[in-house]
């Protein structure tokens, strides 16, 4: 993990979530299962609240390739975030088709960072829907 990430974590957890860094309090630290490896990691990440559900973007700041999370979520889709104060049992899903066109245009009107993120890259910049799991 790279010294930015264990600084925002750290600092994320020291104040219950608020006010980290350029991210404010839309942030959030999502926990992953390696896909090969089934390393137990934890990443830092903007979301954008779309009502019933939280959307995170795997933009990897516009690189040519995916970050690794998106494909280790692809691969172990039930997680858990921290949001907040909370932790809470989450279900990954890509989201596709004109559900992805719409969301993505509600994502960048309020993070426009994103579509410039899009603009570095050829690749589509994934979003993944978490939705909460009972439990």
């Amino acid at each position: 993990m790279s010294d930015w990430n264990t600084t925002i974590i750290e600092q994320f957890r020291a104040r219950g979530g608020k006010g980290v860094a350029q991210f404010g309090d839309a942030l959030l630290l999502l926990h992953h299962t390696g896909a090969r490896t089934g390393t137990v990691r934890v990443n830092p990440l903007a979301y954008y609240d779309d009502g019933d559900r939280l959307v995170i973007a795997a933009s990897k700041a516009g690189a040519p390739q995916h970050p690794d999370w998106f494909f280790n979520l692809r691969a172990n889709p039930d997680t858990t975030i921290e949001l907040g104060s909370e932790t809470l049992k989450v279900r990954a899903a890509e989201i596709t088709g004109d559900d992805y066109e719409q969301t993505w245009a509600r994502v960048i009107a309020a993070m426009p960072g994103f579509a410039g993120y899009q603009a570095k890259t050829t690749r589509r910049i994934p979003l993944i829907a978490l939705d909460r799991k009972d439990g």
